[in-house]
């Protein structure tokens, strides 16, 4: 049954068990009919885990192999699966990542058909398939294959619309994808295609579009480049011009722009092989040593004309989501600027040198340093730098396109871009990525009407008009990047001979961030036998003679008895603990197989696990094992999550979970706290299935650690997809999770501020999930400021609206500034004066007097005391004169309400002219009500009365209104007889006075 191309031979291994599932399952349906078939299944799966995967893998494979036979085993593959299709979703992943590609193509056509039904049957998980599917449709490719995958996967899309809304990372991840596709489907033979995509796109953006704002900047960049087709025309002019028409959270383009993209969308428009060939370039091909390499990616990926439009991707990508170590910067690998200045020096069109120009700049134009990275900036620069002596013309068209982006990418915002290019341009000099920039932008080698524009738009980079002679290498900061300058720049981009072969030996990837998603190059591993010669040695006979016995046995069975007996040997009083170290090293290189890729713990360690759960902890050899245990982890990390794993699913350790707080006491970090976020890293780096899977648990045995800051739910929200958000939701719900409490929920959200659009979208819902009152986190207003925190204040504005309004909460609402574009407090406001009119009419009265009574000294010191906003007389007149602009010509009557006016003639009576004349309109609301009643001299004769006894009163008789109104006027006067000792009380605190 050979189902990939004969000339892959990486993948005998998992061939053979795959044949041996579909000899199983062909066995036990052999010459029965379909219903005793079925239960002949039923029956083998119940007998345990392995027969479970054994049946399903054999009918996934069959459905794969057997286009007659598909739909009969899709039907026995739903009824008797156990797992909701996880073993087969995790198969299809790993086929769709390592060997789509090499598929026949009758294999190809069947994985596509069994995809649509798994989004049919709405199986969860369904959309991450469908996402790594999407992956593999290449940009720049409009080869037959490429086209068929692009419209069968569109046809997946449109025909289960509803389902795919259900998703947001599905919606956003589909119009990012076929956004991009739409350029390449130019030609008059796609159109009918092209046409389809379009509408695929402008119904979703115009539905969805606050789900399709998470893609950030990178929206607006596809969307220029398909900007005049017709429909998309349109869209564009709304986007521009009439942002509410899309959505109304949506403020403007400029909005959209100050959003980073996350890296998920970045690397969904490459595909897994040119992935892996990228990453494999910049982590082990040395700098020098590229031609080879960069030759083959060309003829594969960049060979033909459609191909150049595939650069930007390339380009953006590498910017964005291939962020280097230290470790890696500051060694002799092929540096990133070097494979960009390869892209652009290749380039053939003007059209895609141009937008590869603006990709390669795109994160400089609204950079801001407290929320973007120096990586995202840094490989421009460095282009720049080191073509200068090579290559001048590159160096020459980069600076260029720099100076002319400014005015010429969207005119009205030129200011901010020019503030986002020097922002630049100064984090560049103060992460000293370079030193100074004069050498680079007031060059010789520069024409002088290039060097003159550069000093008009930047002269506080530029130096005399007397610059060196020659662009002098800066040296390198360790601690932020390296240049890596050679001798001979001439070949800076390529060079001398190397090789790029799939029988590259195996890397060790301990260390690499899983985000990359890096698959090396040789994608299978050589069994061979594991050198433990300098360990096995500085054992004893006994030790050394069953060591060598385990390194010996192939089977599971004979491996877990002699791990057994040498375990039982470690426990044994006379046990040499000098030996604990060198039996780790034999141990960690013995099994080192089993903490490859997500793999959960194998038998092997599981039976020291249980060793460990069945002592006590006042044995003796409870801390043999534990330092046991210490001493595997120092050599293999992911110990401590398969520890954190057997713990929470084994039965044997049932409630012991208490065991990985001794284990991380015993290790070398001897903290649980680091300990416990190192492991969850790790695991997320490694399996974000098994990280869900632990976070309830984790959660709550481990209180004091995870809840206390936001590390772990930064962790999990940066990679979790909608259906696991949904997941752990629902614990949330049932009471199985909680991830917030009280005392530090509002730090964390403060926190979660600075993180990825998605990611704070996440923490919010998860925030939400749970019953934490909303005024135990309101305070957070202080911190939200329109332009840079959308993703809060849309979160918040939505639950506000829920709420029944107290005082605290109008407060909170109203001392944020108030500003033209920003829209919350007004949009909250006027839904509460729809919904709570007399509750919110009382608030504003109670906080306008008590404001207005506060001395105009001790409010310019809170407000100047604190960089929080702080509520203020003048702030509150602002908006409520923004509110009753609101509700002009509607038939809401908030301002005719008694105690709304009773506040405005308050604040009147006793503020300047100049307010007087600014609130003109508003305080005539209140002027009107005085001469709708009795003259004004007959107020100071009124008898006192309080206002409350009066705010019920609908409509009171006429020669008394006035007499309500006045004598409430001077009762809050009078009520408050003695402000000076407020004054005096309040003086001696004013930086802590939080009102």
């Amino acid at each position: 049954m050979l189902w990939w191309r004969s000339d892959d031979n990486r993948g005998t291994k998992s061939t053979h068990r795959l044949e041996r599932c579909v000899a199983i399952t062909t066995s036990i349906t052999n010459g029965l009919s379909e219903r005793e078939a079925n239960d002949a299944l039923t029956a083998h799966v119940c007998k345990g885990p392995q027969q479970h995967e054994e049946v399903c893998l054999g009918l996934f494979t069959l459905l794969l192999t057997e286009p007659p036979q598909a739909q009969r085993c899709y039907r026995d593959l739903t009824l008797v699966n156990r797992d909701g299709m996880n073993v087969v979703l995790i198969k299809i992943n790993q086929i769709l990542m390592e060997k789509f590609l090499k598929l026949q193509d009758v294999c190809r056509t069947q994985l596509v058909w069994l995809v649509r039904e798994l989004v049919k049957s709405g199986v969860i998980g369904a959309d991450g398939v469908l996402m790594t599917l999407m992956k593999q449709i290449a940009g720049g490719d409009i080869t037959s294959k490429n086209l068929w995958l692009a419209e069968n996967v569109l046809d997946i899309l449109v025909e289960q619309r509803e389902w795919v809304l259900k998703s947001g990372m599905l919606v956003a991840m589909s119009v990012y994808t076929y956004l991009r596709l739409i350029v390449d489907h130019g030609t008059p033979s796609l159109l009918p295609l092209r046409q389809r995509e379009v509408d695929f796109c402008v119904g979703l953006l115009r539905e969805r579009f606050m789900e399709c704002f998470i893609i950030g900047r990178d929206l607006v960049r596809l969307l220029q480049n398909v900007a005049r087709i017709p429909e998309m025309e349109l869209l564009w002019r709304d986007l521009l011009h009439n942002p509410q028409a899309l959505s109304p959270q949506f403020t403007g383009l400029l909005q959209l722009l100050t959003s980073r993209t996350s890296r998920k969308f970045l690397a969904c428009r490459l595909t897994p092989d040119m992935e892996t060939k990228l990453l494999f370039m910049t982590s082990r091909v040395r700098f020098g040593q590229q031609k080879r390499y960069q030759d083959w990616f060309q003829r594969q990926y960049l060979s033909t004309a459609e191909s150049q439009s595939l650069r930007c991707d390339l380009i953006r990508y590498i910017c964005g989501v291939v962020h280097p170590s230290n470790e890696v910067l500051s060694s002799d690998i092929l540096p990133r600027w070097a494979i960009i200045g390869w892209l652009l020096t290749t380039c053939t069109s003007n059209v895609a040198a141009s937008n590869a120009k603006l990709a390669l700049f795109y994160d400089w134009l609204f950079f801001n340093p407290e929320k973007d990275s120096i990586m995202n900036i840094e490989p421009a620069i460095l282009v720049m730098h080191h073509s200068m002596k090579p290559h001048p013309a590159i160096t020459a068209t980069l600076l260029d396109f720099m100076c002319r982006i400014i005015p010429h990418f969207f005119p009205p915002l030129e200011v901010q871009v020019r503030q986002g290019v020097f922002n630049s341009l100064n984090f560049i000099m103060e992460k000293r990525v370079l030193a100074h920039l004069a050498p680079l932008f007031d060059n010789p080698k520069l024409d002088r009407e290039l060097r003159s524009m550069l000093r008009e738009r930047f002269p506080e980079f530029c130096s005399s008009p007397s610059p060196p002679t020659e662009v002098k290498m800066e040296e390198s900061v360790p601690m932020e990047m390296d240049n890596h300058v050679l001798d001979k720049e001439d070949g800076c981009y390529d060079n001398t001979d190397a090789t790029f072969s799939d029988d590259e030996e195996e890397l060790n990837n301990k260390g690499k961030k899983r985000e990359f998603r890096f698959h090396q190059i040789k994608e299978t591993f050589i069994d061979e036998p594991a050198d433990i010669t300098p360990y096995v040695d500085q054992l004893d006979e006994t030790l050394k003679e069953k060591v060598l016995q385990l390194q010996k046995s192939s089977d599971t069975e004979t491996q877990c008895e002699v791990m057994q007996e040498i375990v039982d040997l470690i426990l044994e009083e006379d046990f040499e603990s000098e030996q604990m170290s060198a039996l780790a090293s034999c141990l960690s290189e013995l099994f080192k197989s089993h903490f490859r890729g997500d793999v959960l713990p194998e038998e092997i360690m599981c039976l020291i696990f249980r060793n460990l759960c069945q002592m006590q902890e006042d044995n003796s050899g409870f801390s043999v094992l534990l330092d046991m245990l210490a001493e595997l982890y120092q050599k293999q990390p992911k110990i401590g999550y398969h520890l954190l794993y057997y713990l929470k699913a084994s039965k044997a350790a049932a409630g012991k979970m208490s065991l990985y707080e001794s284990f991380a006491q015993a290790t070398a970090l001897g903290d649980l706290h680091t300990c416990l976020m190192m492991d969850m890293k790790a695991c997320q780096e490694d399996d974000v299935r098994l990280l869900c899977y632990l976070t309830p648990s984790i959660y709550s045995e481990f209180p004091d650690e995870t809840l206390r800051s936001g590390e772990l739910l930064n962790m999990i929200v940066a990679v979790i997809d909608s259906t696991q958000l949904q997941e752990l939701m629902c614990h949330v719900m049932m009471g199985n999770l909680v991830m917030f409490r009280k005392d530090s929920v509002l730090n964390i959200l403060i926190q979660s501020l600075d993180w990825e659009t998605f990611e704070q979208y996440s923490t919010w819902q998860l925030f939400l999930a749970h019953s934490i009152p909303l005024e135990t986190i309101i305070p957070i207003l202080q911190h939200l400021k329109y332009k840079e925190h959308p993703e809060a204040l849309s979160c918040l504005l939505l639950q506000l609206r829920r709420e029944n309004p107290s005082e605290e909460m109008v407060k909170m609402v109203l001392s944020r500034p108030c500003h033209q574009e920003d829209q919350f407090t007004t949009s909250i406001l006027r839904h509460w004066a729809a919904k709570h009119d007399d509750l919110l009419a009382e608030h504003i009265k109670a906080l306008l007097i008590k404001n207005n009574n506060m001395p105009r000294k001790r409010q310019s010191l809170r407000s100047s005391s604190s960089k929080l906003a702080q509520l203020t007389l003048e702030q509150m007149l602002e908006h409520l004169d923004c509110l009753r602009l609101s509700l002009n010509n509607t038939k809401n009557n908030f301002f005719s309400q008694t105690p709304i006016l009773q506040a405005l003639q308050h604040v009147q009576a006793s503020c300047d002219e100049a307010h007087k004349m600014r609130f003109s309109d508003l305080f005539s609301l209140a002027e009107e009500y005085e001469d709708s009643s009795k003259p004004p001299k007959s107020r100071r004769k009124a008898p006192a009365s309080s206002p409350r006894s009066r705010k019920g009163a609908a409509a009171p008789p006429a020669n008394n209104e006035d007499d309500s109104a006045s004598s409430s006027a001077s009762e809050e006067e009078d009520s408050k007889p003695k402000p000076p000792k407020r004054k005096r009380k309040g003086s001696s605190a004013v930086g802590s006075d939080s009102d």
